[in-house]
């Protein structure tokens, strides 16, 4: 791993690659279709069978008969079934659903977990991060990279603290990670809303007003005429992003441009699976009546399911 690129993209929130000068940069985290698959009940559950256990675990799904399936579902029912009461509610299934189309996050932090656990104690203390990511350059106070390490530090250390939910200062792998993907958690979206808003305000008077705002997505680097989509941008400034009209953006505004309040993907998708297998009527869902349905969950097809239980347990 590159530790300076790793560090980049770990204290400016959002990594961009290098861009010409008419590329747009995005900052908006939108959350991600659950499938690439037409939701369509009547031809396929395929997009059920993505949402359900991610797309990639779906894949694996298709040498097992459905007696094999359905054992197997029953398993996942029992993990699902959070509080142990013998029965899923929507919103056990939501979670599941959210954390199955995460793999990508979780695969991220195991992979970078015992780089920083360093006395391999099962978590990561704010000085055992530290020293693994900054050690050797804090002795530096002019590094030639042009990074300011020391400002980075203080930057991270301000949203490790925020991720550290008791205050130890040792993240569990929760903590740790929300720390390196705050985006994700409801309780980290302040700390996202403030490193952008520290990344773009270059007068730092705590608002971004429209030059600042167009000056993180674009530079004119010479150009005189601005491509279309830049004036596009301006108008969605004006129009929609200031919405008291006071020519900047303040905190609840900028939130409500790189946070924005996307339709729920997986509270529809855990509504419907709900709806479909839901027998009794009750709300809430037992093995027996996911099974019978197992055709909607998993169809005929099978999971690495060990795996996916092993990662579920751990996070």
């Amino acid at each position: 791993m590159d530790l300076r690129q790793f560090l980049m993209c770990l204290s400016l929130c959002t990594a961009f690659a290098l861009s010409k000068p008419t590329e747009k940069k995005d900052r908006v985290h939108h959350e991600p279709q659950l499938s690439d698959k037409v939701h369509n009940d009547d031809q396929s559950f395929d997009y059920d069978h993505d949402a359900f256990l991610g797309a990639e675990e779906a894949k694996t799904f298709d040498q097992l008969t459905p007696e094999e399936s359905k054992e197997r579902l029953g398993m996942i029912v029992d993990k699902i079934d959070a509080d142990k009461d013998g029965f899923v509610t929507e919103g056990e299934l939501k979670s599941w659903i959210k954390h199955a189309q995460k793999k990508y996050i979780y695969d991220n932090v195991e992979n970078q977990w015992q780089e920083f656990d360093m006395n391999q104690d099962g978590l990561i203390s704010w000085d055992e991060y530290r020293n693994v990511t900054y050690g050797t350059y804090l002795d530096d106070p002019d590094p030639d990279d042009g990074f300011n390490y020391k400002q980075m530090m203080v930057r991270d250390e301000r949203r490790f603290k925020m991720a550290d939910k008791n205050g130890d200062l040792i993240a569990t792998k929760e903590e740790f990670t929300a720390f390196l993907h705050p985006e994700e958690y409801d309780y980290m979206k302040d700390i996202v809303v403030q490193e952008t808003m520290e990344d773009i305000d270059k007068n730092a008077d705590g608002f971004i007003d429209l030059e600042e705002y167009i000056g993180d997505m674009y530079s004119h680097d010479g150009n005189v005429d601005e491509p279309e989509w830049v004036k596009t941008e301006r108008e969605q400034f004006v129009e929609f992003r200031d919405k008291n009209r006071d020519g900047k953006m303040d905190k609840e505004e900028t939130k409500d441009w790189i946070l924005p309040s996307d339709y729920d993907h997986a509270e529809a998708e855990a509504r419907h699976l709900v709806y479909e297998s839901d027998q009794n009527k009750d709300g809430k869902l037992t093995k027996e009546e996911i099974v019978d349905k197992y055709d909607l969950f998993v169809g005929s097809q099978a999971t690495d399911f060990g795996e996916a239980l092993v990662r579920h347990d751990e996070f």
